[in-house]
């Protein structure tokens, strides 16, 4: 197998130390100098490694401060993971989707350090359009292990959501999101129907077994169509 260009091997090295955690957040990381002498290169390789990481949202470049490990958007949840069949049922309709991708691709580098794999390995991608009484009402575009769920491709994801799948092969033990509000692009807007622009309501939520991270997913509903809420018991 041929060995990684120079430039490659600096972007690994740098995701390498983000996943494992000796790089956290907002922390500066190698200048190019540092990274030139470190993996004996010229500027111009360390620089291409740092900018394409920067363009891909794991870096983030401050003018004469130098280069910062971006913010990867997670925190501990505190609301119940719910399987949106189930909340469409318990409101009394009748819940349907539409699958418009399911197929295997290369990991750029935020989705490889979302799920704990190398970049450009190959991971499973799969975007589900959920109805309620065949109105649109949720967009989840999912990236899934496939150690963890080497069968996510053969399901029938009509008949069972990807959450009720992925819960029987490899148990939640852990899950983290952030939820913001968030204008959609025009493919959103298409898949869920909009023809008035309006904000919606976007979660991403990564979540572990007992093996290792599962899934890192993005859920986009219609701020008209959804709401959020949750319930919370404290000890006394």
């Amino acid at each position: 197998m041929p060995e990684q260009p120079k430039f490659a091997q600096i972007k690994q090295h740098i995701i390498d130390q983000i996943r494992a955690g000796t790089w956290q957040e907002h922390q500066r990381v190698p200048s190019e100098n540092e990274l030139s002498d470190q993996f004996k290169v010229s500027r111009m390789t360390a620089r291409r490694a740092l900018s394409e990481l920067t363009e891909d949202g794991v870096l983030t470049r401050s003018q004469g401060l130098g280069t910062f490990v971006a913010s990867l958007k997670s925190q501990s949840s505190l609301l119940e993971i719910r399987n949106i069949a189930d909340e469409v049922e318990e409101r009394g309709g009748n819940y349907s989707c539409v699958v418009l991708s399911l197929e295997s691709m290369s990991a750029i580098a935020p989705i490889a350090i979302a799920l704990g794999v190398e970049i450009d390995s190959q991971v499973y991608r799969s975007v589900i359009v959920h109805h309620e009484n065949e109105e649109p009402i949720q967009v989840e575009e999912r990236f899934v292990n496939p150690a963890l769920a080497p069968e996510y491709l053969q399901q029938n994801f009509t008949t069972l959501t990807p959450h009720e799948y992925l819960t029987h092969v490899a148990p939640l033990t852990e899950a983290r999101h952030t939820v913001e509000a968030i204008m959609p692009n025009e493919e959103v807007c298409q898949w869920l129907n909009m023809f008035n622009e309006e904000p919606c309501l976007q979660m991403i939520r990564r979540t572990w077994s007992s093996q290792g991270i599962v899934s890192f997913a993005r859920l986009i509903s219609p701020g008209s169509k959804y709401r959020l809420g949750g319930h919370l018991t404290f000890k006394k």
